[in-house]
């Protein structure tokens, strides 16, 4: 656990939302919540596990990297 108000514990997953928002969502409205989660899922299947190169990774994208896992 780290300190109270340590901004780096949460940085992966504020990247990851911040990209979702500004590259997929932005400006999107929904007439339900099944279709924003299917949109959601589909920006995270199809674009952000398989296309987006990730530094923390090697820049790889985090396909790449579970091929290389199941493959060890």
């Amino acid at each position: 656990m780290s300190r109270k108000g340590n901004c780096w514990e949460n940085a992966v997953m504020e990247r990851f939302f911040g990209s979702l928002m500004s590259e997929w969502l932005d400006g999107q409205r929904y007439g339900t919540r099944q279709s924003a989660r299917r949109d959601v899922v589909t920006y995270i299947e199809m674009e952000y596990n398989s296309c987006r190169l990730h530094s923390t990774l090697g820049y790889q994208t985090p396909r790449e990297i579970e091929k290389i896992a199941e493959a060890a």
